[in-house]
């Protein structure tokens, strides 16, 4: 996992690092998390804080420290770190031939989200707290309090810690259908556990609106415009279709069975990774841990169990050469489909000073180079009303497009080559292209005050 972090091609191919990168460093400036927008302008002002605001900050650090091969090294480790610990806590349960069975598929459900992303900071925090669970389930009680700190770090890091929350739930139901003797006090201590937890994850600068943040942006009706949280095309093999069909032979084959709460939860998993294809990386985390123990019992016992504990030196050394070589071989950023570089080094500094019409995977970039956007990842910010009047001109009718250049100022547009916006600007006799390649195209309102044909 992390020599492929550090060597693949797609870790910064997301728009959205740059954004985050930028938060990271203004926070780092001011030493204070924003509670307005410090970026855009078509929401200057407007509330906005950054949840993910830790994720952002260590992001950035990494980048002073070592530019973009510095981002590429803290990515790689947060996901070898999430995959060593997914390792260990595996070999409590099962010997070495399913638990590397198991890591392939977690890794598989990894690799394609593996962006230099706050999720990724967060695989850490996530595999260690539902390990957490599972394990006291295991030994028949209530989790460790020693967790706590463990929820507040993943609040600070990434809003996906409502998932460990939603999770205590129905492992208290097990725990209490598996003692009906003891069913209250079972109930009541992994009931102060979630109250304690709750009151953990609200340690962040959004406060008790964290705990609010996920479901609304769930709720947002223009979030499925977005890929990654479009379902998954199974025209192409996906990591989900892989756990699927492994998970149909160990049932029909080896007799594992899961008790009726865990099948709950896989069930909802499953639902969920078939609606976003974003939550195909919550499956590769957590149903390995959620089967691995069932699976285990299922499993013939003169298997011998596996210790990750003798190879531990010899990984890191591996790991420190690894990262020696990524840190000597600096990451030099080109042009590429979230990074228009050639495209807005030929625009003119007066002219980028003025409103611009950019494409969505662009905003990250120009926030990045201190250019204030039209739009941006941050769709949590923006909303369902602006989303939509925003996808609605790009896909326009003349009179849409023209009134949005009105109402906004618009002076320039940097776009994608295939927009349908680039094609209806080429046919409008006042704009004219500035620059052109097969990442972005340029258009300016007028092009005499720049010497331009």
């Amino acid at each position: 996992m992390l020599a492929l972090t550090l060597f693949g091609p797609g870790v910064l191919r997301d728009g959205d690092s740059f954004w985050h990168l930028a938060a990271g460093d203004w926070m780092i400036a001011h030493g204070a998390v924003p509670h307005d927008d410090p970026f855009s302008y078509t929401f200057a002002g407007a509330p906005w804080v950054s949840h993910e605001w830790l994720s952002e900050v260590l992001m950035a650090a990494s980048f002073r420290a070592a530019g973009w091969s510095g981002v590429v090294v803290l990515t790689a480790l947060a996901a070898a770190l999430a995959m060593f610990q997914l390792a260990r806590h595996l070999g409590r349960w099962l010997p070495p031939g399913p638990s590397l069975l198991l890591l392939l598929l977690a890794g598989s459900c990894i690799a394609s989200y593996l962006l230099a992303r706050p999720h990724i900071l967060a695989l850490p925090a996530l595999e260690a707290w539902i390990a957490g669970l599972f394990i006291a389930r295991s030994v028949g009680r209530a989790p460790s309090w020693r967790l706590l700190p463990v929820m507040c770090m993943w609040a600070n890091l990434h809003g996906g810690f409502i998932i460990g929350l939603l999770m205590v739930a129905p492992l208290a139901l097990e725990a209490a259908l598996a003692e009906p003797a003891a069913r209250h006090a079972a109930l009541a201590r992994w009931g102060g556990f979630l109250l304690a937890a709750t009151g953990a994850a609200m340690l962040t600068p959004h406060g008790w609106n964290g705990l609010l943040f996920p479901f609304q942006l769930m709720g947002m009706t223009e979030l499925t415009q977005i890929i990654e949280w479009q379902p998954p095309d199974f025209l192409f093999i996906q990591p989900l279709e892989l756990v699927l069909v492994t998970g149909l032979y160990m049932a029909l084959t080896r007799g594992a069975r899961l008790p009726p709460v865990r099948l709950l939860i896989l069930l909802s998993l499953l639902h969920m990774s078939l609606h976003h294809t974003r939550h195909q990386m919550l499956v590769g985390v957590i149903v390995p841990l959620l089967i691995a123990e069932p699976l285990g019992a299922a499993l013939p016992s003169s298997l011998t169990t596996f210790s990750v504990g003798r190879w531990q030196a010899g990984g890191l050394a591996v790991m420190a050469a690894l990262v020696a070589l990524r840190l000597l071989m600096p990451v030099v950023r080109v042009d590429g489909p979230a990074a228009p570089i050639k495209a807005l080094a030929h625009v003119p500094p007066a002219l980028a000073t003025g409103p611009v019409f950019n494409d969505y995977n662009f905003g990250g970039y120009l926030i990045f180079n201190h250019i204030r956007p039209f739009i941006d990842g941050r769709v949590d910010m923006y909303g369902d009303t602006f989303m939509h009047q925003y996808l609605s001109a790009s896909v326009p009718e003349k009179a849409t497009f023209e009134t949005v250049l009105r109402d906004y100022g618009i002076r320039w547009t940097i776009l994608t080559p295939g927009s349908p916006v680039v094609a209806l600007l080429d046919t409008m006799p006042q704009w004219c292209r500035l620059y052109a390649n097969d990442v972005a195209v340029v258009h300016a309102a007028s092009c005499s005050e720049f010497n331009t044909p």
